[in-house]
């Protein structure tokens, strides 16, 4: 069931809202025109209004008397508490009819905040810096939230209208402006949506019906109503939500925010209901639309498909790729990063994906996740920096800020030459410095005051470091701004090239088409070996993980082998390689620390 204001051409405007418990809806137009609707099955109210011109201001009053914007709004050009606006979809002059889609298993990810991407701070600012990125070696655009939330700048998770895109970004002229200009130099784009909860202010969703439920509580608040009376229609309004994307914007994929705070337990979940309906509207459209799910909850039955009890989502973050990563190099072993820090762990999720698959983790105290290894490496995401790995840290801080330039080399070859889907997070090209720090524009002066507290709370741990950054200040926000420049020249060039050639290389040796490696690891010496089997014939990969400033003898199997790629080479701004570029079997090769070589056999 469509829900919302939807034009129709000739100024026609069709209005649909949701509201069982209400005797009485009415639509306002403008200053003085005032509609009544009818009520139709389901609780649903409609009506099909003449003299209803794109750019029209509306409101819903329920019951005679309570004044509400639209739930389901496409824009929200005064905010979050004014009128809705009637937008024209089929006005945009669209120039992607050409284009193909891509699959989840051939993306290179590039999540970037809108906000904090460009000193503009749009959806249409990014447009000039896509070059740069598809020369990279970039495909993929991921986009966080843009649904309405108070104010003009928020991490998006805060989004209280999902139907509508933020106004300070550009609203949906600036997003659709993003997507064509995208898929003209052949990038796809992924769009984060919030399907676990909504923001606090502005949500007015449960004015209109039982879109939450008491029956369960999530992190953020109240949990949405997936499973109890009257949730066929708030699954209803998510699912239309997912098919607007593709719809109206040309969006390839979405990725599900959190799926393990969606509290569902009926007999056939939101989750799965969604994946077909993403299916459907994919052979409709001629062109796959996929889902990428984050869950902390090492599930693989969220990528299985039905017929094997699973939900048939087409991809999942892996976070334990990242913990095992980020503890070898960093040493960090505060929260879930207790569970992590052996070279068989990275070892492990190389092979498999998941490393808490069934066994106990003691961070958590309790058995944790079940095998992902007979998953296709298309369906995991692996990267060594995202928002929450950088931005729930109290400073927001980088990996470049946190472990030497050596090991921010050696944590983008083990993501891009993983054989899994990789993600960069914005900048990290370049080992960007500016935090990722946590900011809000909330513009209730309690609500402020209780994220600062909470943000305290959170990191009362911390205490000798200093406070958290006030979220709502606006230079807490300027702070986490790109500084995009650093990209051109010294150690950010650099790093860039080093980067492009690690995609090239990805190309021919790595990626999901090369299947899963055989990978061996000696923990002692902290050394890791993966083979690879490429286009090209054998590679292997040869990374050292230990911190002493001593190289570490490796060998390589019988045969003669050709240097690729040694992350220790000058031309990386390394110490320099003591590699060969020939290699055989009876000679140990000198690894130098926190570095990585890729040979390929003759």
């Amino acid at each position: 069931m469509r829900v919302g204001a939807h034009y129709l051409g000739g100024q026609r405007c069709e209005f649909r809202v949701w509201a069982p418990a209400w005797g009485q809806v009415e639509v306002l137009l403008g200053e003085d025109r005032r509609l009544p609707l009818a009520r139709s099955a389901g609780g649903y109210w409609e009506t099909e209004a003449e003299a209803v011109a794109p750019g029209t201001r509306y409101t819903f009053r329920l019951g005679g008397r309570l004044i509400r914007p639209d739930p389901a709004s496409h824009l929200q050009p005064e905010g979050v508490h004014r009128p809705s606006q009637v937008v024209d979809h089929a006005a945009f002059p669209w120039r992607d009819q050409a284009w193909p889609g891509r699959e989840v298993g051939d993306m290179v990810l590039y999540e970037l905040h809108a906000g904090v991407f460009t000193p503009a701070g749009t959806l249409p600012a990014v447009v000039d810096r896509l070059d740069d990125l598809h020369e990279l070696g970039v495909n993929t655009l991921e986009i966080m939230p843009v649904a309405a939330f108070p104010g003009d700048r928020n991490w998006g998770y805060d989004g209280v209208y999902p139907f509508a895109v933020h106004q300070a970004y550009g609203g949906p002229e600036g997003l659709k402006t993003l997507v064509n200009a995208c898929h003209e130099r052949g990038l796809a784009v992924v769009l984060d949506v919030v399907y676990n909860h909504l923001g606090p202010e502005g949500n007015y969703l449960r004015d209109f019906g039982p879109y939450f439920t008491p029956k369960y509580r999530t992190p953020w608040g109240e949990s949405l109503n997936f499973d109890d009376a009257d949730s066929d229609e708030v699954r209803n309004f998510f699912l239309e939500n997912a098919l607007f994307w593709f719809r109206h914007y040309h969006v390839d994929a979405l990725r599900l925010d959190a799926i393990h705070a969606i509290c569902d337990f009926s007999a056939r979940p939101f989750l799965a209901e969604l994946s077909e309906a993403a299916r459907a509207y994919s052979r409709q459209a001629g062109r796959r639309h996929a889902l990428i799910a984050e869950s902390d909850l090492n599930d693989a039955r969220v990528l299985r498909p039905e017929s094997a009890g699973g939900m048939e989502l087409d991809a999942a973050w892996c976070d334990d790729f990242h913990h095992a990563l980020h503890t070898l190099l960093t040493a960090e072993n505060d929260g879930y990063y207790r569970d992590f820090g052996r070279v068989e762990d990275l070892a492990k999720s190389w092979r498999e994906g998941y490393v808490y698959s069934g066994q106990y983790s003691p961070y958590r105290r309790r058995r944790h996740g079940n095998s992902s290894a007979d998953r296709p490496a298309r369906q995991l995401v692996v990267f060594s920096q995202n928002h929450d790995q950088v931005g729930n840290r109290m400073l927001g801080e980088r990996l470049a800020s946190l472990a030497s330039w050596e090991a921010v080399k050696l944590a983008a070859a083990a993501v891009l030459l993983s054989p899994y889907v990789p993600l960069l997070f914005m900048g990290e090209e370049y080992a960007e410095t500016a935090p990722f720090l946590y900011f809000t524009d909330h513009g209730d002066p309690e609500l402020n005051e209780a994220v600062r507290r909470g943000r305290r709370e959170e990191f009362k741990a911390f205490r000798d470091r200093g406070e958290p950054p006030d979220p709502a200040r606006a230079d807490t926000f300027s702070a986490s701004k790109l500084r995009w420049e650093r990209r051109l020249s010294g150690s950010g060039a650099r790093l860039r090239d080093f980067y492009r050639e690690l995609l090239r290389l990805r190309r021919e040796w790595a990626g999901p088409a090369s299947g899963r490696p055989e990978v061996h690891c000696d923990e002692a010496q902290k050394v890791l070996h993966v083979f690879l089997h490429g286009p090209g014939g054998l590679g292997a990969l040869l990374c050292n993980f230990h911190p002493e400033r001593v190289p570490r003898d490796v060998s390589l199997p019988a045969g003669e082998w050709r240097k690729l790629l040694d992350s220790a080479d000058n031309r990386w701004n390394g110490p320099g390689s003591r590699l060969p570029e020939r290699a055989g079997s009876s000679e140990p090769l000198p690894l130098a620390p926190l570095s990585l070589a890729l040979y390929a056999r003759t």
